[in-house]
């Protein structure tokens, strides 16, 4: 789930905003469409994501120092989230008040009544062949996950974002077509006003929800369901069978810090626990290759109560319970 790569859906989404946001202004600038400059604003906005999304990567790149020691990986999620505030703000909230402006004084578009139809067929194209590497990228993750709960489950934020953006962005080309076509058909501006608005509700659903995910990263999120069975199993299959409790943390994508306290038997020389902790972690590095920080903490193994079972002891889930 934590994925690599992503840079070639950035690359690509970044491309086709580019492309069709130029169209796009020129296409209002003739026509006057608020349809088309809350398009074009979309596509800037897209641009600058895009751009926040390659800087996140390289920024948690940076090896670790004495002021962040666990790293940098963590960049990536801050910048994910910035794309958020930047829908909401510049995409999501202009689009509503150029909207508002365009129902207070609704106007018809008369002349290059072709230029926003083409330009929008255009557009559709472009973000479709994005949309579609961001897809390709995805599939080679997601597993068995459904979309909705692969852009949910995700630990790496940049393809999730950019589906969501293409998403995002087709349906708004689509609100933008709707509203002009209806506008050339009636004569009344007031059909360019809601198209503007759809685009508006739509961006800021989007970033609601962007923003949502990425502060749950920031935050600090557990590995998935799957990895956390696979850490458990190759306890079970190391010689520190007995975990008394364990915790897990995506420093990033493709950083996780692993923290377990393990009971341990009577008599166990330090060089054995020694043995027995490397061997624990070599297995887990084996099943979960993201794992690139682990913490083992050895303690006496606890005894069981009356009529209770080792197995059933060992599984006690408070976390701050010292064993005896």
């Amino acid at each position: 789930m934590s994925s690599e790569g992503g840079t070639k859906a950035i690359v690509a989404a970044l491309s086709a905003n580019l492309g069709i946001g130029a169209t796009k202004f020129v296409a209002w600038a003739l026509t006057g469409a608020s349809s088309m400059l809350a398009e074009a604003i979309h596509s800037v906005v897209d641009s600058g994501n895009q751009v926040l999304l390659l800087v996140g990567k390289r920024k948690a790149t940076r090896a670790a120092d004495d002021t962040h020691p666990f790293g940098y990986a963590r960049n990536r999620y801050y910048y994910a989230f910035l794309v958020a505030v930047m829908l909401f703000a510049l995409g999501g909230l202009f689009s509503l008040f150029e909207a508002w402006e365009k129902w207070q004084d609704p106007e018809p578009i008369d002349s290059w009544v072709w230029v926003p139809l083409v330009v929008l067929a255009i557009g559709m194209v472009l973000e479709g062949a994005s949309l579609r590497t961001a897809v390709r990228e995805a599939r080679a993750v997601r597993g068995s996950l459904g979309w909705f709960a692969y852009i949910r489950r995700s630990r790496s934020p940049e393809i999730p974002v950019i589906l969501l953006e293409d998403t995002a962005a087709l349906v708004g080309l689509t609100c933008a077509f709707f509203g002009i076509s209806m506008t050339l058909i009636t004569g009344d501006g007031i059909w360019d006003a809601i198209g503007t608005a759809l685009i508006g509700v739509l961006l800021v659903a989007v970033a609601v929800i962007l923003a949502r995910e990425t502060k749950s990263l920031i935050m600090g999120e557990s590995v998935t369901p799957e990895d956390l069975a696979l850490i458990r199993a190759a306890f079970a299959a190391s010689p520190l069978t007995d975990v008394i409790h364990l915790r897990t943390m995506h420093l990033g994508p493709e950083d996780v810090m692993i923290a377990a306290k393990v009971g341990v038997a009577h008599g166990v020389s330090v060089d054995e626990l020694a043995e027995h902790i490397d061997r624990a972690e070599t297995l887990i590095r084996e099943s979960v290759p993201t794992a690139r920080l682990i913490f083992i903490e050895p303690d006496l193994r606890r005894s069981a109560a009356v009529g209770e079972s080792p197995a059933s002891a060992s599984a006690l889930p408070l976390p701050d319970e010292e064993p005896t």
